[in-house]
């Protein structure tokens, strides 16, 4: 038998506590379990007995946690497995919980990506909409040949709208082209636009403006 020498809350979760035993890190665990196998400072436990169960324990809260997150909204394998750390689940735990929501469809970074793109692909550039996914752990060799399918006359299109309406609100208020052009430019940009498709656009968004004038 082994004595449970520390139980302490975690400090990134509040309803998770570490448990020591012997005066070693054992297990981290929810803190309803706690009271529920009376895990308490001196007690004697079978160590790898109350282990199995709260492993079990632990991948069903952390299952139960993980489908809440996907019920609000819906995410990559990535962006959950990051709350669930947050939220002091232990790795064994979040893989357990990601097979389980991958086995049931719950989860699909390939179809998330396709319905990202499909969506922002109509007010963002491809570099913008690249970068973004990157960071939600989409794969870049998918993410570039989904990217490589969007026409260039396409988004080509999209850029020239929207930069036509944002010079439409611009010029109401400033006069001077050269200002104006830099303003469309840093729009365009921070659209995720790529520079030569910039130039473009903003040249013949002010060039337009000139030859009506």
């Amino acid at each position: 038998m082994n004595r449970i020498t520390t139980v302490e809350v975690q400090k990134r979760n509040k309803k998770r506590v570490n448990v020591f035993v012997d005066d070693e890190f054992a297990f981290a665990c929810d803190a309803e379990l706690i009271y529920k196998y009376n895990i308490k400072k001196d007690e004697f436990i079978d160590l790898e007995g109350i282990k199995n169960i709260i492993e079990e324990e632990n991948f069903i809260q952390c299952r139960n946690s993980a489908l809440k997150i996907v019920e609000r909204s819906y995410k990559t394998e990535k962006e959950i497995v990051e709350k669930l750390l947050v939220k002091g689940y232990d790795k064994k735990s979040i893989e357990r919980a990601i097979d389980f929501l991958k086995e049931y469809n719950f989860i699909n970074d390939k179809m998330y990506a396709e319905h990202y793109v499909n969506d922002k692909i109509k007010q963002q550039g491809k570099n913008k909409i690249y970068y973004t996914l990157i960071k939600k752990g989409i794969s870049q060799d998918y993410l570039k040949e989904k990217l490589d399918k969007v026409q260039t006359s396409t988004e080509r299109e999209i850029a020239l709208e929207l930069c036509r309406k944002k010079y439409e609100i611009l010029s109401k208020r400033e006069t001077d082209k050269y200002k104006i052009s830099q303003k469309l430019f840093r729009f365009l940009a921070a659209k995720g636009y790529d520079f030569d498709l910039i130039n473009e656009i903003v040249k013949k968004i002010i060039n337009l403006d000139n030859y009506l004038e």
